[in-house]
């Protein structure tokens, strides 16, 4: 991987389905059984139906495909950590449905229907099975504590009806943009605090090197060979780790050493690679300012502020 500057920040919801934009719903969907709303007071509530609007929205084109109350069980059942609903097979089998039913109502020509007939009909229970297994249901586990899970559906349910709903999108997306970046507040503190006192006490430990800039690096094996410069093209073997041990990078597991100029990525690698002789292994830990700072990396799986740590070989200096 590139360890070059992070991009825009991820959008809070990634959902796997995409259908012909021209398409227009012709019929609402069944509503979940949910106890009604009039005002949304709680923040888990204005967040729910927030992303229930925003859900709804996306899949707006084939809300007439869509069996809620389905959805919801797919939803409640990823929550609860348990296998899909629907096995890979059968939602792939209801996707092509999806798509030809949608290719028809649109007017276009359906691959392997003849003209003027019809093309297999959907089972909309499992179209519902299928979003909420594989779309909805795992974007929105890792937040299903915040959320007021009734308030989601009835917003789907509302716009799936073409009724009026609490929150409208400019509203809905406005809440989820203050809570993403709530969220990201929140991970920045508490990865900050504990990359401090990582930091504070492996500067401590036996052939531990701090830089001025607050890297830190240790010698792993030794080498004989020439160093690089900033500005040295380079080839590596390397392993990136959050703090907890979760590995986030690895060309040990891709199989192949990786090739780069160091002026194109991170500063803490520009810093520490610059250090290596030719042959030889460090451990690098590398504070947030010479990571990926306060953005981490495009939806994850470097949090804002994160301390890493990486073991790299440096195998040779290729200009």
């Amino acid at each position: 991987m590139k360890m070059g500057k992070r991009g825009a920040v991820a959008s809070l919801l990634i959902l796997a389905m995409a259908v012909p934009a021209a398409v227009i719903a012709q019929q609402p969907a069944a509503p979940a059984a949910t106890k009604e709303k009039s005002v949304l007071t709680s923040e888990r509530e204005k967040i729910g139906y927030a992303i229930g609007v925003d859900v709804a929205s996306s899949f707006e084109p084939i809300a007439s495909e869509v069996d809620v109350a389905a959805l919801r069980r797919a939803v409640e059942n990823a929550f609860a950590g348990g296998q899909p609903l629907l096995s890979q097979e059968e939602a792939q089998k209801t996707d092509q449905a999806l798509r030809m039913a949608m290719m028809a109502r649109s007017g276009q020509q359906v691959p392997g229907v003849a003209p003027g007939s019809q093309p297999p009909s959907v089972d909309r229970e499992k179209v519902g099975l299928m979003l909420g297994s594989y779309a909805v249901g795992p974007s929105l586990a890792p937040i299903k504590d915040e959320i007021d899970l009734d308030a989601t559906f009835q917003a789907i349910a509302t716009l799936f009806a073409k009724g009026t709903p609490l929150m409208d999108r400019q509203q809905a997306q406005a809440t989820l943009q203050a809570f993403s970046t709530a969220k990201q507040a929140a991970a920045a503190g508490k990865n900050r605090e504990e990359g401090n006192a990582f930091l504070a006490r492996n500067k401590t430990q036996p052939g531990v090197v701090t830089t001025a800039s607050g890297l830190q690096y240790q010698v792993l094996r030794a080498g004989s060979g020439e160093r690089p410069v900033a500005s040295s093209r380079v080839r590596v073997n390397y392993e990136g780790k959050l703090l907890d041990g979760t590995v986030f990078d690895s060309s040990y597991q891709r199989g192949q050493p990786a090739d780069f100029g160091l002026d194109q990525v991170i500063k803490g690698w520009t810093e520490g690679v610059s250090l290596m002789p030719v042959g030889s292994k460090y451990r690098f830990w590398v504070p947030s300012e010479l990571a990926y700072g306060s953005n981490g990396t495009p939806g994850g799986p470097i949090g804002p502020d994160a301390t890493l740590t990486f073991d790299v070989e440096l195998l040779g200096v290729l200009q």
